[in-house]
């Protein structure tokens, strides 16, 4: 059993609160047992400015999966509920990333553990501060809370209700 991972999901299309809620559903039936769930976080959109809001949220999961069958799940789930890939950042109903993989470092043509981003994403760092804000990044040796203080994103997270 892999522990310590933990997943972002976002939505900004539809019912974003209930998309979130489906795919967690969803991840149930697939061997992913959820630990711990953040608190819903709203932000503007990140990367293409001029999309509705996003629902954020980070999941701590456990899995017998590794980290390449638990990529293919989640793109599977994805799939399932809609979600399409055209283009980089566009609207959708569901996004599912793997952040941590405990303290695996991966990297790979299609995927790469921890996630690239982390450090400069706020709608990410906070609810992962919910969950585990003393987890130390494995490449940049920093806990979630260090990153979060030094984090140059500007965009509002904001609970949501």
């Amino acid at each position: 059993m892999y522990k310590d991972i933990y997943l972002l999901t976002g939505s900004n299309l539809g019912d974003r609160k209930s998309h979130l809620e489906t795919a967690c559903r969803l991840l149930d039936g697939f061997g992913i047992t959820q630990v711990a769930v953040s608190a819903l976080y709203e932000t503007a959109s990140w990367g293409i400015a001029g999309q509705p809001n996003y629902y954020n949220q980070v999941l701590k999961i456990q899995t017998t999966l590794g980290p390449v069958d638990l990529l293919r799940t989640l793109q599977a789930v994805e799939a399932q509920m809609g979600r399409t890939r055209e283009i980089k950042w566009e609207s959708r109903v569901i996004d599912i990333d793997i952040l941590f993989f405990g303290h695996e470092i991966i990297k790979e043509d299609f995927l790469t553990i921890p996630h690239p981003e982390i450090q400069n994403r706020r709608f990410t760092l906070v609810p992962m501060c919910d969950l585990a804000p003393e987890f130390m990044h494995p490449v940049l040796k920093k806990t979630t809370r260090e990153l979060l203080e030094s984090c140059t994103d500007d965009l509002a997270v904001k609970t949501a209700g």
